[in-house]
């Protein structure tokens, strides 16, 4: 193995301060192109979906869960994918495993679920196997086809403005790597993070950013943040802000 120079302390330190320049630009590039994703158009999903669930059929719009943003991810578990029937995709497996807790996209009004063509029955065996908790759904009918995820995975977003749904954004190939995190998923979403840093269409809802964290345990809609972590984040902000120059 061919290894880089064994420094000082203080040349590593000199170093790591010359590229974190180019990692913060990447992030506010990063910032930018999400921001440029919130004023994507908007396309009617005009076509009726049936899905099989654990409580029987759902409609796509069941599939929110009375929440705002709805986010799919196609999962290959079906006969002919390696690893039928033990097994879904060991790509979309791996991507299964990284998905984190969903109380914080439920706190932002976002539901994430996954669906396949696998029958119900395979698909509870499969996450009680693996340990996963996510809803997760069959396609019956065209769905994968009509939004690219028939041949290959992919997150789909949508949003719902009374009884209509509409197609928002859609991640696939290797975006598909970076997904899991609370983050990715807002990020990939209409409305965002939903927090007042961020660059949206003015009327989108916005809070105060690490406001709205609590323990996932805790959630309550609409309660004010607890006065305690209101003090330990704005420290953090405000030293954040020291060392961001």
């Amino acid at each position: 193995m061919n290894t880089p120079p064994i420094v000082s302390p203080q040349e590593w330190t000199a170093a790591r301060d010359q590229l974190l320049v180019k990692e913060k630009a990447m992030i506010r590039a990063r910032d930018a192109l999400v921001a440029e994703r919130r004023r994507m158009p908007w396309v009617a999903v005009e076509n009726s979906y049936a899905f099989d669930g654990p409580q029987g059929r759902a409609t796509l719009a069941d599939l929110f869960e009375g929440r705002r943003q709805l986010i799919v991810y196609r999962a290959f578990f079906e006969p002919g994918v390696h690893g039928w029937p033990d097994h879904a995709c060991i790509g979309c497996s791996l991507g299964a495993d990284q998905v984190a807790h969903r109380a914080h996209l439920n706190a932002r009004d976002t539901t994430l679920v996954y669906a396949s063509r696998a029958p119900q029955a395979d698909i509870a065996r499969l996450k009680a196997r693996m340990g996963w908790d996510m809803p997760w759904y069959t396609i019956t009918d065209g769905f994968d086809v009509d939004f690219g995820v028939d041949q290959w995975h992919g997150h789909n977003a949508f949003i719902r403005d009374g009884e209509r749904v509409f197609r928002t954004y859609f991640i696939n190939g290797r975006g598909d790597e970076a997904m899991g995190t609370t983050w990715s998923y807002l990020d990939m979403t209409a409305l965002g993070r939903q927090e007042t840093w961020e660059d949206s269409p003015e009327g989108y809802p916005q809070n105060p950013p690490y406001k709205w964290w609590n323990w996932n345990e805790s959630y309550v809609p609409d309660a004010a943040p607890d006065p305690k972590w209101v003090k330990v984040s704005d420290a953090g902000v405000a030293a954040f802000r020291k060392t961001d120059g």
